[in-house]
């Protein structure tokens, strides 16, 4: 019903954050690494978003790449899962990681995600399998570490960090770190310096 939302960021209350369009806030549900991509207040953002609508609220999800988007989608298909659970694995690794791991068949990367257990994770990379993972290529299995600087590079950047600190925070990082773990390690040498 709502494809796509472009308008000013007017608040971030993680894990909504709102957008004003045409003087409407729309209140959208974000993954942690699509709100570190979010610009500051008052800049114009574009979100590809998802309607779920319950018995007891619409809810409008919003993420970043419309690869982001087919994830999320897949994963709410998965029985057991839903839509917080969904976002709390695209919090805690990105789409491609998670192909990855479905590919792999991995289920301690999963489990390392808040509020997925063994038997979860087992479910999920039953019901995926072939799904997520199928057009994942070993070149994107390669190219998977420099994005993830780089991911980690602009969120510190969109957080306000200089170009500067934030390069030097990167380089400090582990060369396999996944995204949201090099968020983490990089703001914590931050804000020692």
């Amino acid at each position: 019903m709502i494809g796509r939302i472009r308008g000013t960021l007017i608040e971030k209350q993680p894990p909504t954050i709102c957008v004003d369009v045409g003087g409407v806030g729309y209140e959208i549900d974000v993954p942690m690494s699509t709100l570190y991509q979010m610009p500051e207040l008052g800049a114009q953002v574009n979100l590809f978003t998802h309607l779920a609508i319950r018995e007891d609220a619409h809810v409008l999800f919003g993420f970043s790449s419309l690869n982001e988007r087919s994830t999320f989608k897949a994963l709410i298909k998965v029985t057991g899962i839903g839509a917080r659970t969904a976002l709390s694995l695209l919090s805690g690794m990105s789409a491609e990681e998670l192909a990855d791991a479905i590919t792999r068949q991995e289920t301690s990367r999963l489990v390392k995600i808040p509020g997925i257990g063994k038997k979860t994770a087992e479910r999920l990379l039953l019901e995926l399998r072939g799904k997520l993972g199928a057009d994942l290529g070993s070149s994107g299995t390669v190219s998977a570490v420099p994005n993830s600087r780089d991911d980690v590079l602009h969120a510190l950047e969109a957080l306000g960090y200089s170009s500067k600190e934030a390069s030097i925070a990167v380089k400090a990082l582990p060369d396999d770190i996944d995204v949201s773990e090099g968020i983490k390690q990089a703001l914590k040498s931050l804000s020692r310096a």
